[in-house]
């Protein structure tokens, strides 16, 4: 008989999510290849979350509910103990807002002093949340399943039918450097990718604008198929989703004004090849 690694619940919220899964499928009676087979992914995979090597993801999360007959909002679900895992490692009020996010048609985003996350490398990522480990700001764990969630963030905006995605960032974001030259090429590379899509715009707030930069801190806009209206903003301590017209209509002016003071996207191009050149 193969040994089984003891589980810890009170390790983490992961290995508590681990232990709590090992325990329901042997209630069952149910093998991991069982378990794999109905959840549409390897024993392997069930094998690395029950011993919290690898994070649960949302999609995870809900098939493993849909194996074992419980729902999305019920307190036992697997998708609810996700969300609250999530809630460690992000600040309160983003997990909404990314539910939101994955249903917009339309998001707009305008950021200061790093690229924006939808648009960032896996290595850049890492960087910042290995940084905010360093400093104990969150736990190296918790920087893990911050990036490991951002990649999947990512990865829901590519459907069959992708949102349009209107992007301004300050120039800052491009003139930071973030985990050195090598890592520093392949996010602004990404940038250029990024442009060429036909459902993206890209714009660069430049230094010179000035007092004409309408909008101070990071915001996103997202206009839903029912063409509703919400935006989402974020302290230092906290985040917030709003969805009254009166606070959220003003930002979304705003922000149209600033895409007509900032750089046409190809001279955004152009600055970001020039930072890459000198970069380089």
């Amino acid at each position: 008989m193969v040994n089984q690694k003891e589980l810890n619940p009170d390790g983490s919220p992961r290995e508590a999510y681990g232990a709590r899964l090992r325990r329901l499928r042997e209630a069952r009676g149910w093998k991991q290849e069982d378990l794999a087979e109905q959840v549409g992914c390897s024993s392997q995979h069930i094998s690395a979350v029950e011993t919290g090597r690898k994070p649960p993801t949302l999609r995870f999360s809900r098939s493993l509910d849909a194996a074992f007959g419980m729902t999305g909002d019920s307190a036992e679900a697997f998708e609810r103990e996700w969300r609250d895992i999530r809630h460690g490692s992000m600040l309160e009020g983003f997990s909404s807002y990314v539910e939101q996010e994955g249903r917009a048609v339309e998001i707009r985003v305008f950021e200061t002093g790093v690229i924006p996350g939808l648009l960032q490398t896996q290595e850049y990522a890492k960087v910042l949340a290995d940084s905010a480990a360093q400093r104990r700001a969150i736990t190296p764990q918790q920087a893990n399943e911050r990036v490991s969630f951002l990649m999947e963030r990512q990865q829901a905006l590519v459907r069959r039918r992708p949102p349009m995605l209107f992007v301004v960032m300050d120039e800052s974001c491009l003139r930071r450097p973030i985990g050195g030259r090598a890592v520093m090429e392949a996010q602004l590379d990404r940038l250029l990718t990024f442009a060429a899509s036909p459902t993206t715009v890209l714009q660069v707030a430049p230094f010179s604008i000035g007092e004409r930069r309408t909008l101070n801190l990071p915001v996103n806009v997202l206009t839903m198929a029912d063409r509703s209206v919400m935006a989402y903003a974020e302290s230092q301590a906290q985040g917030h989703l709003d969805r009254d017209p009166t606070s959220v209509l003003p930002m979304l002016t705003a922000y149209h004004q600033l895409q007509g003071e900032v750089l046409s996207q190809p001279a955004s191009v152009d600055m970001i090849n020039q930072v890459r050149k000198g970069n380089s």
